[in-house]
């Protein structure tokens, strides 16, 4: 079954506002075995929103959703052109307007005619009560196409999407079964990795196993999918291949389904019960903002410096000032000191860091833009690498911190490991 997405509002078209909603509704019919085949932008013109109408309706797409323009101001037109569209008029819907009411209330907020006027809607539609604001979601039926209407707000259009149009679009069409499986790998590109598992790829097609590359600085997704009549079927034969690619790549892979790697690690050191702290340079106190952006992470995460400016690395980090000299900041030198002072000052049992030419400028032709050392230090050992990434800042910044806590991965396991041998 294939899906269009209508997005409506000048501000998407003048790049004001990314349409982030269009990816998290392909994601989520997805799951359910509704493939997207087409996206379309339009502006919050009657005349823009009703030419998409026509074509979605002539090439009769089984479900069309719109979002956007159903705000309460003038230039949300949304709901007028569907009741043109669909040849219907609007009603005062008290029930909804109650909702609005009370919506207001509760926030200690005045209401105005305007607000009350998001609870006249078509009278032909099923509304889709919104329980996070006050647009209404609205569902039309014509010529064997389901039209859905949702606010452009994203977390309203969600809740919407989730609590009320999901159960409706599985009780009204005969939906196959999908199974996802993401594979998660850091420390190898797209195209070396494709390389690496040319083979196992192959063998998918006997499988009817579908196979997609999802690259991000940093990370590279491998998403399986497959389609049937039965789920345990399906999770059988992807979890099995997950399995074979796993044993495959097991230095590259840090987990499955779309989790982070800082939420990995905190699952490390959580268990372990190991602690960690960073001394930054060229990511700026990020890989601190990574570690601490998961729930739990007091328990490990001791604190960070971070160490911008020459002084501040020789004098509260410790690193030698003839070696600043001799080799520069970026430097295996340099950042192996820092990664031993900030352990040592914050007594962790490993620490992160960071030293390099984030960019776009300060490059020289030994050390260009991108060009970045690493270290992880840990009461055995301290461990360096180099890297050499792009040109553009907030990629190598990326690049730097997803690499910095691979490394550290890879370290804590292989000593977790070494101590249970």
């Amino acid at each position: 079954m294939k899906a269009l997405i209508i997005t409506i509002g000048d501000e998407i078209l003048i790049g004001q506002t990314i349409d982030t909603n269009s990816a998290w509704i392909g994601n989520k019919l997805n799951e359910i075995g509704i493939e997207i085949d087409q996206i379309l932008s339009v502006r919050d013109r009657e005349d823009a929103i009703i030419e998409a109408l026509e074509f979605a309706i002539n090439k009769r797409f089984p479900l069309v959703i719109l979002t956007g323009g159903l705000g309460p101001t003038k230039d949300d037109i949304t709901k007028k052109v569907l009741c043109k569209f669909f040849d219907t008029s609007l009603e005062m819907n008290a029930e909804i307007l109650l909702k609005i009411e009370s919506y207001f209330k509760a926030r200690g907020r005045d209401i105005l005619d305007t607000n009350r006027q998001q609870a006249a809607l078509p009278k032909n539609c099923v509304i889709l009560p919104n329980n996070l604001g006050t647009a209404s979601g609205m569902l039309f039926e014509k010529d064997n196409s389901m039209v859905v209407s949702m606010p452009g707000v994203p977390y309203e259009m969600k809740g919407i999407f989730e609590e009320q149009l999901i159960p409706h679009l599985k009780s009204n069409f005969d939906l196959p079964a999908i199974y996802h499986k993401t594979i998660m790998f850091e420390g190898i590109g797209e195209s070396f990795l494709a390389e690496k598992i040319k083979d196992w790829e192959e063998s998918l097609n006997a499988e009817a196993i579908k196979i997609a590359y999802l690259p991000s600085p940093g990370v590279v997704k491998v998403r399986l999918t497959a389609m049937g009549n039965k789920m345990e079927s399906l999770q059988e034969k992807v979890n099995r291949k997950a399995k074979e690619l796993s044993a495959l790549m097991p230095k590259f892979i840090f987990g499955e389904d779309d989790i982070k790697l800082e939420e990995t690690i905190s699952e490390i050191l959580n268990n372990s019960g190991k602690t960690i702290s960073t001394a930054e340079s060229c990511t700026g106190g990020y890989i601190a903002h990574l570690l601490t952006s998961v729930a739990g992470s007091s328990n490990y995460f001791k604190g960070s410096i971070v160490s911008y400016a020459n002084e501040v690395k020789e004098n509260q980090l410790g690193v030698s000032s003839s070696d600043l000299e001799n080799f520069g900041a970026v430097s295996k030198e340099v950042v192996e000191q820092m990664a031993t002072g900030v352990r040592s000052r914050l007594k962790t049992d490993y620490a992160i860091s960071t030293s390099g030419v984030a960019g776009p400028t300060g490059g020289t032709e030994v050390k260009p833009v991108g060009f970045v050392w690493i270290a992880i230090a840990s009461k055995h050992q301290v461990i360096s690498k180099k890297f050499q990434f792009e040109k553009d800042r907030a990629r190598n910044i990326r690049r730097t911190a997803m690499s910095a806590l691979n490394m550290l991965r890879r370290e804590v396991e292989n000593e977790l490991s070494l101590s249970k041998a």
